[in-house]
């Protein structure tokens, strides 16, 4: 049930993708400004560090993609995985495979082609993926917060309560309200008009970056920009903590000191990557708050868009024993077959 809920999800974001690139193309054509591309100027300019710099990010997005879909590979493949728990887990490793898929391409891309502009089509999609995919983490991350909660304080009717239907309809929620969010911000974009330096300060298109590009009013953007910010930043923030003040409460009743470590462990790496996920975004918004160096600001963004997803994997193998025994047996399959 869990796969079939996750195959839906897939064939859902493909058939979103194909009305996104067709909208876009429609409002392409009835844009006023005649504008056609962008400039990307990337991590540094200096021609000597761009192999550098390429080999780095090739290296993260191949270790990336590998390890969620290793991640995936292992749910899938084992029954006794089949829970509410790694259910949303493979859920918030192909949202990271996504996230890191739409904009580190086109980087590793630019870099090797050495043109560095983007067609104004493309950036838009760009910008949109990037809110996209950053939401569905954050309301993922709420969610796995909520089923732990559930696990530990009411374990007698854990799987009643976190049965297949409700987790479906949570997933479900959560894509659909990071669909409707950053359509909402492409549609406010579509009637910007652009008539100065279209040099953008960072190695992919950022919309406070490409707000800042607009000769046009971005009152109605930002307002929406720091609104959105709150509501779907502070708001799942207060969830998570208030889950684990709940969690840490009935961990303190236990009188089984196995009980209590069984509980430290299942919600430890879940805790790791909320850290981590919440930790580089503040650091990422007061980086951009406290210096206007714009390239500062696209190096802090490495660590949410590039080094987040890629730890991710190896948070939860190293800390989770269900599902390093899992990748064991797997690997030792492809091992077997070879």
């Amino acid at each position: 049930m869990f796969l079939v809920c996750r195959g839906c999800q897939l064939a859902a974001n493909s058939y979103l993708c194909l009305f996104f690139h067709r909208y876009i193309s429609y409002m392409e054509a009835g844009n006023q400004t005649g504008i056609l591309e962008f400039i990307l100027l990337g991590i540094s300019e200096d021609p000597e560090l761009q192999p550098l710099i390429f080999g780095l990010f090739l290296s993260m997005y191949l270790v990336t993609v590998l390890g969620n879909l290793l991640i995936i590979l292992a749910i899938t493949s084992y029954s006794h995985l089949h829970t509410p728990m790694y259910f949303f887990l493979s859920n918030l490793s192909l949202v990271d495979i996504s996230f890191s898929t739409a904009i580190v391409p086109k980087m590793l891309m630019s870099i090797h082609t050495e043109n560095k502009s983007i067609s104004y089509m493309d950036c838009l999609t760009q910008v949109y993926f990037s809110m996209f995919f950053p939401i569905l983490d954050t309301l993922l991350l709420t969610v796995m917060a909520y089923d732990r909660f559930v696990a530990i304080c009411h374990p007698l009717h854990y799987m009643v309560i976190m049965n297949p239907r409700l987790c479906g309809l949570l997933v479900f929620i959560t894509w659909f309200i990071a669909v409707m969010t950053s359509l909402l911000h492409i549609l406010l974009m579509m009637h910007l008009t652009f008539c100065r330096d279209l040099e953008v300060p960072h190695f992919f298109c950022e919309l406070t970056q490409i707000l800042r590009l607009s000769c046009s009013d971005t009152f109605l953007n930002s307002t929406l920009i720091y609104f959105m910010t709150g509501v779907l930043g502070v708001f799942p923030l207060i969830g998570i903590l208030f889950s684990y003040s709940q969690i840490a409460s009935s961990i303190r009743k236990m009188s089984s000191s196995g009980g209590r470590r069984k509980a430290f462990s299942t919600c430890g790496s879940h805790l790791s990557v909320v850290s981590l996920f919440y930790g580089t975004g503040v650091g990422v918004y007061f980086t951009s708050a406290v210096t206007h160096s714009p390239k500062k600001v696209s190096v802090a963004s490495v660590m949410y868009t590039v080094v987040t997803p890629m730890l991710n994997p190896f948070i939860y193998s190293l800390r989770n024993k269900d599902v390093k025994r899992a990748l064991g047996r797997l690997l030792g399959r492809v091992d077997s077959c070879l």
